[in-house]
This record gives structure tokens, C-alpha cells and sequence, in this order.
């Protein structure tokens, strides 16, 4: 029930949020200023032995227009008109006090007093400092016409009354001090965290955005190392392209002597088979350069590195021996097919400048079964990296290379790469050696065969 109900004092259409935070409080207030004077009164005329005094039935006609007001003002919150039924309520109370106290004198005003220190608070915390020390100006100017009124009317003395009026003027004052000071600490709380509040909001806006310029900063970078590798493989695949354009000719030369249907249905054969190779080395180079959204699927990491052998040697050179050494069963990881084709591409490119005279490079895929891992192992037998080197080797930017020849981010990307996969990269490197990648990345599926190699392995030159 009770649940129920500040649930439905909290439903006022107020726009504001202070207000609508204290409109449930208010609600609550006038419901009492509407509901309980009312109540005392009939209490006192009906429930007590005490003779009616002079004044008293002023005070009864303030106070009900008070309970009256109050629930008007009520009425005018449940429209959202919360600033202005306030506003008008204090200003009817404030002239309702001076009324009765004028009317009744300060002693008849007894039983109200507890009340009024309420319009103090409500000024104060609702209002603002103006209208608490505007309510408390008018209360204690109250007191002191209450106070004449009342030794005008009876024969109590003047100055006892106005002691009296100035002791209660002091009492409110300390009460409408510490609704000050209250007041000003909490605005001053609230200030300071709506400031902070802004700040973090201005913060976040600029934490986004610079997420976003780095997401689309790294984009672009994928994109440009995409294409450098399809640079770097330009020179075979032009070697490949002229064998390809040397054996169609073979075989259009073929067609051209053909003495029969056979020998020419050999020679378009050929043809037609040469110039799907060529096509099929076209499509690769366009999909691999193409820059796309980044897309997570699951696959075979085996099956991905056989498919790369063409662009793997072509990077590597003629006098790079390409060792490939794939388990027999599957094993599935969840990466961007195309990134990891990139990554992969990036270490072999460091591989080919690190064996200027030629070498071995080697690439081991297998299952770590115990870790639900699958590792990457690529060396080569090159001219290794001093220890400096290796602090630094996955730093953006750094590398050993000539200017003009190397960006320093090939690595740094493989590393983001795998860490956004989940993995880790880590290398071993000795001088006049050769150095080893070690990556690792989560199984997609947690379930990867044996890790046996297959019988013999795939050595390309």
C-alpha cells in the first residue's frame, strides 16, 4: 500500500528534477496541513474542558484557510505546477500569520508556532535562501504586532510581551541559521557534483571519441599493412601471372596447329585452366587488400594457413624455404579470417628481411589440449634481434629497418590483433640464430584433436 502510494506521489509531471525529487515530501506536508489542523481543532472545541479564549476563533479561521490553501496547493503539484503553488502558499501563509497575530495577540498562537517553524524549512530547502530569510523577516515581524496587539487588548504588560516576542524571534532565528547553513551545504554539495557530473559527461564524450578515431585510426592502419603485404607480393605474383600468360600461349599455339577436334579440346582445356589459376590469384589479392568491418568467425586455423601457402611463399622469395607443419585434426579459433591472414603475413615479412641471403621458415600449428589453446610457432633461421631490440620489437613505430623501408607497426598490429582475440604473442631471439613467434589463441569450441603432424610437411621454395 504505502509502496503503492509514494509510487503515486511521485508521478507528478514536473520538469524539473530538484522539484520533482521534493514533491513527494510536499505532497505529503500539505496532505498533513490539510488534514491535521482541522483535526486539533475539533479536538479542542470538542475534546477539552478549556474556556474559548479571545483570539482563539481568529486562529480557527486562519487555520482552516491554511488547510484549505494547503490542499488547493496540492491540487496545482498533482498538474505539475509545483514552483508556483509553493510560492503562492508561502505568500498566503505569510499574510495569514500576520493576520492572526494581529488579530489574537502571541499567546493565542501557541498551539500554530510548531507549524510555523515547518514554512521555514519548506522556504528554505524548496525555495531558497531569499524566500527562508523573507518567511522568517515576516514571522518575526508577526511576533512583535502579535505582541502589541495582545497588550492592547488585555492588561498584560507591553514589555513582557515584547521579551517574550524577542526571545521567540531568537529561537527562530537559530532555527532558520541552521536551515541556512543546512541548506547552502546541500545546494553546495549539489553544485559541486552537477559540476563533476558535467565534467564526466564532457569526459566520456571525449573518451568516445577517441575511441572512435583509434578504432577508425587502426582501420586504416589494417587497411594500409594490408596493402604493403600486397605490395611486397607484387613481384611474385607478377613472376606467376608471366608464367601463367607464357603457358596460354603455349596453348593457344597448340590450339593453332591442332590437326584434330582431340588436340584442340586438349589445348582450350589447358587454356581455360591456366586462366582460372590466373583468376583465382586475382581474386585472392582483391579480397585480402579489400577494406572491410572486422568480422569474428569461426575456423580452422590449419585449413587458413594451407590457403595462404601461395601468398606465404610469394612473400618469403625464391630463396626462403617455406616449412609448413599442420596437425591432421581441426583446430578452431574465433578471429577476423582476413586479420589473421594479415598477422600471419606481417611475421613472415619480418621473417623474409631477416634472411636477406635466404634461409628456412618454419611454421608449427598445433593443440594445446591441457590449455584449450591453440598455439602458432613461426621461426626462422635469419640474423636474430639483440636483447634491446626484443624490449622493444612490439613498440608502435620502432624498427631496425631503413627509412623508407618499414613503418615500425607491422608487429604492433599483430599484437593488438591477437590480444583483441584473446590470445598472447611472445618471441625468442638470439643473434646469429634466428627468431621464433610463439602465438596463442583460444580454441573457438574448446575441442581440438591430437596434435600430430601430418606426415612430412609443406617445404616451398
Amino acid at each position: 500500500m504505502w509502496r503503492t502510494l509514494g509510487g503515486w506521489l511521485q508521478r507528478a509531471p514536473i520538469d524539473d528534477p530538484v522539484d520533482r525529487r521534493n514533491a513527494p515530501m510536499l505532497q505529503v506536508v500539505l496532505l498533513i496541513l490539510g488534514a491535521l489542523p482541522p483535526l486539533m481543532w475539533l479536538y479542542r472545541i470538542f475534546g477539552t474542558d478549556i474556556a474559548w479564549r479571545p483570539g482563539e476563533t481568529a486562529s480557527l479561521v486562519s487555520s482552516l484557510l491554511i488547510s484549505a490553501v494547503a490542499l488547493f496547493c496540492f491540487v496545482l503539484i498533482r498538474r505539475g505546477r509545483f514552483q508556483w503553488a509553493l510560492r503562492q502558499l508561502l505568500v498566503v501563509v505569510a499574510l495569514m500569520m500576520l493576520v492572526a497575530y494581529a488579530g489574537s495577540g502571541i499567546s493565542a498562537q501557541v498551539y500554530e508556532q510548531p507549524i510555523q517553524v515547518l514554512w521555514l524549512f519548506v522556504a528554505g530547502m524548496m525555495v531558497g535562501r531569499r524566500a527562508l530569510w523573507a518567511m522568517y523577516a515576516v514571522l518575526a515581524a508577526a511576533l512583535f504586532v502579535g505582541a502589541v496587539s495582545e497588550a492592547r487588548s488585555t492588561d498584560a504588560e507591553l514589555a513582557h510581551l515584547v521579551g517574550d516576542a524577542a526571545i521567540r524571534s531568537v529561537m527562530f532565528l537559530l532555527i532558520a541559521v541552521v536551515v541556512d547553513r543546512s541548506v547552502a551545504a546541500l545546494r553546495g554539495s549539489l553544485e559541486e557534483a552537477t559540476r563533476r557530473g558535467h565534467e564526466l559527461a564532457r569526459a566520456n564524450r571525449r573518451l568516445e571519441a577517441e575511441i572512435a578515431a583509434r578504432e577508425q585510426a587502426q582501420a586504416q592502419l589494417l587497411h594500409t599493412q594490408k596493402v604493403e603485404a600486397v605490395g611486397r607480393m607484387c613481384a611474385g605474383v607478377a613472376h606467376d601471372f608471366n608464367h601463367l600468360m607464357t603457358l596460354m600461349l603455349g596453348y593457344i599455339e597448340q590450339g593453332k596447329q591442332a590437326g584434330s577436334e582431340a588436340e584442340m579440346a586438349k589445348a582450350l582445356s589447358g587454356l581455360e585452366s591456366a586462366a582460372h589459376r590466373a583468376t583465382a590469384i586475382t581474386r585472392k589479392l582483391l579480397h585480402f587488400s579489400r577494406q572491410e568491418v572486422t568480422r569474428i568467425e569461426v575456423f580452422d586455423a590449419g585449413e587458413a594457413l594451407r590457403d595462404m601457402q601461395p601468398m606465404l611463399r610469394q612473400t618469403l622469395g625464391a630463396g626462403i624455404v617455406l616449412d609448413l607443419r599442420l596437425p591432421g585434426d581441426d583446430c578452431p579459433i574465433a578471429f577476423d579470417r582476413a586479420q589473421f591472414g594479415l598477422a600471419i603475413l606481417n611475421m613472415t615479412a619480418n621473417a623474409a628481411h631477416a634472411m636477406p641471403d635466404g634461409g628456412r621458415f618454419r611454421i608449427d600449428l598445433r593443440a594445446l589440449q591441457d590449455l584449450d589453446e591453440v598455439e602458432i610457432v613461426l621461426g626462422d633461421n635469419g640474423h636474430g634481434m639483440k636483447r634491446d631490440v626484443q624490449a622493444r620489437a612490439f613498440e608502435p613505430f620502432f624498427t631496425t629497418k631503413p627509412s623508407g623501408q618499414g613503418t615500425g607497426l607491422g608487429l604492433a598490429i599483430v599484437r593488438n590483433l591477437v590480444e583483441s582475440a584473446g590470445g598472447s604473442i611472445d618471441l625468442d631471439s638470439n643473434p646469429g640464430v634466428g627468431t621464433r613467434f610463439f602465438v596463442r589463441l583460444p580454441m573457438a569450441d574448446g575441442t581440438a584433436g591430437p596434435g600430430r603432424e601430418r606426415a612430412g610437411s609443406a617445404e616451398q621454395r
